[in-house]
């Protein structure tokens, strides 16, 4: 999953992004602390102490001259943190990791005093636009410092610190020390169980050394959250959804019955096929999957090993996309050149110049980056951006055509105000991009953008299917446990010596996974995942699992598509594109629910789309289960 980065969702994430980014995702700037512009707010952002009540009398007038000053404020300290965040990600010292640790703790008292002036309207009968602004203050910050003294300057350093040692990681491979992307790559290839054991537990030994700096972490943003009234961190980030935080716990619980047995299907059929291969000294008939098995480092996308679990007859495509990008010659500026054609077709405007010439689209040679994928809109208006280490493969095709799904949502809310300038929730955010994606992989898109000849017939749909499934279905557990871990962490349920125990435990009831062999006793496995050292939300993943087949669902009807749903393309359509991009230009002003209405006509989140997509595959999954013990016991 990749990250985004606005000035709005920094102002959402704390500079913890984004997705896309995630989160989630330019030069540093030389001006000195932010300038004074209404009295206070050069105050609070250098930690001074909040402003008296008669600055903003705690009447309907008083809070829109709060938000309307807090507004300018954020706009400017963001935009500067954008950019010293950008420069940080890009090139990795002990300088820009100073910078954005100092911009990062400014931010944070920012916004922890925005957010308890914000709560004094609490009671106030204030507009409806106001009150939504008022709420988004309180309900944006995803790791909130306390007010005391030096807390949020001790927050910063230590999210810093976790993020940069997760993206100079580095471990010893036959040798040799051995980076995230060269272990992504040989974990994908190998079929050694020996080989992808030693890639899954050397990769995890760069995160023990994160496991008190989280600890220390988990404590300050707890007091922060419970001093703007959260009962933990956990309770913060489950507010964000227009619902109770139970109520939204209760949905994704919802949402995950509807597509479990869709899972417990496709795993079922892959455990079987890997026991094939390997026997059952290394993976049995029965039970969970061994997790290095599965072609992926975390084991959340299987896709990887295809050639492992292809249908036994049948089952080659006769594509290969990999192979159809390097024959036609494509490169990294080619595949994103190729990426921004699918939005222009929609009626999109195209990139501005200043993507081209800002953009980092390749691994520079010359100094540490955060290769992780990620989209940036550093001044919420039109200087937006992509960080990527591409590589010319169906994968990075697919990333491509994603990250700009979020660049494309930044650029079209712009002309909101700066607090609605964000997606209608974070799982809107990562499912523009995907949604695209649909389109991007299905041979009827290669045919249309000519890397296909001749678009396969219904003979490849389960290979097809299966394919997508890999990642897709497969995902779905795994999208919906790094948050059920964090949820427990900070609600002091799982305690810091029980971290690993915890996540192995959750791998096992939501993945029907375990470890390659027992962890060891310093083991800090959730530190390997990025999006935990990170700090970014991963629940919104989840959400964009669904949300992007219903818009595939709800674009494909609108397109008077008739044939299976896993084949249609919205490529070239431009009445698919006003209506897509009248949803985007909403950005956060209203309740998801409306913005979910105005692009596919549904208000509720529909996991049946899912189910749609797939069918075709379920059943015959279903044929080739038959007779065999499906699941796993917790």
């Amino acid at each position: 999953m990749k990250r985004i980065l606005t000035t709005a969702s920094m102002l959402a994430l704390s500079l913890g992004l984004a997705a896309c980014a995630t989160t989630t995702n330019t030069d540093v700037e030389n001006a000195a602390l932010i300038e004074q512009q209404s009295g206070w707010t050069a105050q609070a952002a250098s930690g001074a102490s909040s402003p008296s009540p008669d600055t903003y009398p705690a009447t309907s007038e008083g809070a829109v001259a709060f938000l309307d000053d807090a507004e300018k404020t954020m706009t400017e300290l963001l935009e500067r943190g954008a950019r010293i965040a950008w420069t940080r990600a890009t090139n990795i010292t002990f300088d820009t990791m100073w910078l954005e640790a100092r911009v990062n703790a400014e931010i944070t008292e920012t916004q922890v005093r925005l957010a308890n002036e914000a709560a004094r309207f609490n009671d106030v009968d204030v507009p409806a636009d106001a009150r939504r602004k008022l709420n988004l203050l309180r309900y944006a910050i995803v790791l909130p410092a306390p007010t005391r003294e030096g807390a949020a300057t001790e927050l910063a350093d230590i999210t810093t610190r976790l993020d940069s040692t997760y993206a100079t990681g580095k471990f010893d491979y036959k040798g040799r020390q051995i980076t995230l992307d060269e272990a992504n790559i040989l974990i994908a290839e190998s079929r050694d169980p020996a080989e992808t054991r030693a890639l899954y537990e050397g990769w995890r030994t760069i995160s023990p050394v994160m496991r008190a700096d989280y600890a220390r972490m988990v404590d300050i943003a707890n007091e922060g959250s419970r001093d703007l009234g959260f009962a933990d961190t956990g309770a913060l980030w489950r507010s964000g959804y227009d619902m109770a935080p139970d109520a939204f716990a209760a949905e994704t619980d919802r949402l995950w019955e509807q597509v479990k047995p869709f899972y417990v299907n496709l795993h079922c059929y892959v455990r079987a096929r890997l026991n094939e291969k390997y026997g059952d000294a290394v993976q049995p008939a029965t039970g969970p999957i061994r997790a290095d098995l599965l072609g992926n480092m975390w084991s959340q996308q299987w896709g990887n090993i295809y050639d492992v679990v292809a249908p036994k007859t049948g089952g080659a495509s006769s594509y290969d996309l990999t192979d159809l990008l390097t024959t036609a010659g494509y490169d990294a500026e080619r595949m994103v050149k190729t990426g921004e054609g699918f939005y222009t077709s929609l009626g999109i405007a195209p990139l501005p110049q200043t993507f081209w010439e800002r953009s980092m689209i390749t691994r520079p040679r010359d100094r540490e980056v955060v290769c992780h994928a990620s989209a940036w809109d550093i001044d919420n208006l039109d200087d937006i951006r992509i960080k990527m280490c591409t590589q010319v493969n169906g994968d990075d095709f697919y990333t491509v055509h994603h990250e700009l799904g979020h660049n494309v949502y930044q650029r079209a809310y712009k002309g909101q105000p700066i607090l609605f300038r964000n997606g209608a929730n974070d799982g809107f955010h990562e499912a523009i991009g995907d949604f695209v994606g649909l389109s991007a992989l299905t041979p009827t898109y290669l045919n249309q953008i000519g890397l296909l000849q001749t678009t396969p017939g219904a003979q490849e749909d389960i290979p097809f299917l299966l394919k997508m499934a890999l990642d897709k279905i497969a995902f779905l557990p795994f999208g919906l446990m790094v948050d059920r871990w964090r949820w427990d962490v900070f609600s002091g349920k799982t305690a810091p010596d029980q971290y690993n125990a915890a996540w192995t435990a959750d791998m096992l009831k939501y993945q029907g996974l375990v470890p390659p062999g027992p962890r060891p006793a310093d083991a800090f496995d959730p530190g390997a995942k990025y999006h935990v050292p990170g700090n970014t939300p991963y629940t919104r993943y989840f959400l964009a699992h669904i949300y992007q087949f219903q818009f595939q669902r709800a674009a494909c009807k609108q397109a008077g598509w008739t044939g299976p749903l896993h084949r249609c393309s919205v490529y070239g359509n431009t009445e698919v594109g006003q209506r897509f991009n009248a949803m985007l230009e909403m950005g956060q002003s209203k309740p998801w629910p409306e913005a979910l209405q105005a692009f596919t006509g549904e208000t509720r989140n529909d996991a049946s789309a899912v189910a749609d997509y797939f069918a075709p595959l379920n059943a015959w999954l279903t044929e080739q289960n038959r007779g065999k013990p499906c699941g796993w016991e917790a």
